[in-house]
């Protein structure tokens, strides 16, 4: 396998770009909850061809149905220039291919790379002189050129800056966000040579009407992806312990922010499950990195831990709150409502609210969840819990409000209480039901 080239190297095998924008066909590897998003919009003003190693999916997006809801019939229908496909020969002829395949956790909190180097396998083979291949997946500094590059030379036989390039441009997409949707979120841009970052730029300010910000290089834009996330991590996990702080000596966390917040430079913030596929999983991607070069992150790792352990803490709570009120006798049930990791949203990866479940059940304390967005066979065969299809009144000793799905706030106060048997626990980890409703909020 070839090695990335020094900065020396680099300069003498670097070549002039020669991708003019009408001639563009781009390919773009992940059809998800970022993947779909991106071949929609570029969809409308190039050729374009999304790729999926799931049938079924792809089968239901060229029927013009798509799972994730984010992108509606009539959205997918006004890209009239993009097809879905799950062969590689379909996609041979393109000459941009942007991936957005997941990049995970493996279960030791390490970056779980299979992914992203099938996707770039998959694209070595076809690769191309004059080819680019652009990045949006979430990456620790340096795995571009480090990780990819290397897997993309050797599959090819091409020479990076000379016979093909790299761009990177992480995703925003915020799942279940109907109000900032990909047209609407600044876009970073880079690429591995000047002329290369131009043609990034370019590209995405074809789609992207909030604007674009060029980073000096793909290390740069690897590492703003990973810090943005990190940030609002940390952030959540200082609300979080002062819920916790809060909570012990008998005041409302809400309450506290929310004067906190008269302040001009006060940052708005609200305790709570931290999961999905971002915020809770990017800053150990940034912990790898700094730690391969000899640095121990302390107040990142400090937050992880915080918000890692809130699961248990809704539970150890609920639990106290649960012998106050002197309903820890015979075989308790406890309906959990909401599974998502947020709201509005049918996206389940990694989800916190598993947690609370899985603490309930050291407890001896039998739940049932319930949220009619996700796909309640994908929940059982991914985390072994399966929601129930209905609500049954009168039927639970406690009740946790866990993720604030419309629908579910849409019950009030009295059709979530009536759910519960009379005196029942009512926990609100999301602190939007009505005052007195709850017994207990985080």
């Amino acid at each position: 396998m070839s090695h990335p080239l020094s900065s020396q190297d680099k300069q003498a095998a670097t070549a002039a770009f020669p991708l003019k924008m009408e001639d563009v066909k781009i390919g773009v590897v992940g059809l998800g909850y970022v993947g779909l998003p991106v071949a929609v919009a570029f969809g409308r003003e190039f050729p374009t061809v999304g790729i999926d190693i799931k049938a079924k999916r792809v089968e239901n997006l060229k029927a013009g149905h798509d799972e994730t809801k984010e992108a509606t019939p009539e959205e997918l229908a006004s890209a009239d220039k993009l097809s879905f496909t799950v062969a590689w020969d379909e996609v041979a002829a393109c000459n941009v291919f942007i991936v957005t395949v997941p990049t995970p956790l493996d279960s030791h909190n390490h970056p779980d790379l299979f992914p992203l180097e099938s996707a770039t396998r998959a694209i070595g083979a076809v690769l191309k002189r004059g080819d680019i291949v652009i990045y949006e997946s979430t990456v620790y500094p340096g795995c571009t050129d480090e990780f990819c590059v290397p897997i993309l030379e050797e599959l090819s036989g091409l020479t990076y800056n000379r016979d093909f390039f790299c761009g990177y441009s992480p995703e925003r997409i915020n799942p279940g966000d109907k109000h900032r949707k990909i047209y609407d979120i600044q876009k970073i841009t880079s690429g591995s040579t000047p002329e290369a970052a131009d043609f990034v730029d370019e590209l995405y300010r074809k789609i992207i009407t909030a604007g674009t910000h060029r980073a000096s290089s793909i290390r740069v834009a690897e590492a703003a992806k990973v810090m943005e996330n990190t940030q609002r991590d940390l952030n959540i996990a200082l609300a979080n312990e002062l819920a916790m702080i809060c909570n012990s000596i008998g005041i409302d966390t809400v309450e506290v922010l929310e004067a906190a917040g008269t302040k001009w430079n006060f940052m708005p913030v609200r305790p709570g499950l931290v999961g999905g596929h971002c915020i809770g999983v990017d800053p150990y991607y940034l912990t790898h990195k700094a730690e391969e070069i000899g640095h121990h992150p302390e107040v990142i790792l400090a937050g992880r831990r915080i918000n890692d352990r809130v699961g248990k803490y809704v539970v150890n709570q609920f639990v106290r709150l649960m012998g106050r009120k002197g309903l820890l006798t015979g075989d308790l049930r406890v309906l959990v409502l909401g599974f998502a990791f947020k709201e509005n949203c049918p996206d389940h990866r990694n989800t916190k609210v598993a947690s609370i479940v899985h603490h309930l059940t050291e407890f001896d304390i039998a739940a049932d969840v319930y949220d009619p967005w996700v796909d309640a066979e994908e929940c059982e065969r991914e985390y072994g819990i399966r929601p129930v299809p209905v609500l049954e009144t009168g039927k639970y000793d406690g009740i946790i409000l866990a993720v604030a799905h419309d629908d579910i706030v849409a019950m009030g106060g009295e059709g979530i209480r009536a759910l519960g048997k009379p005196g029942a626990a009512i926990y609100d980890v999301k602190s939007v039901l009505p005052e007195g409703v709850a017994d207990q909020k985080l």
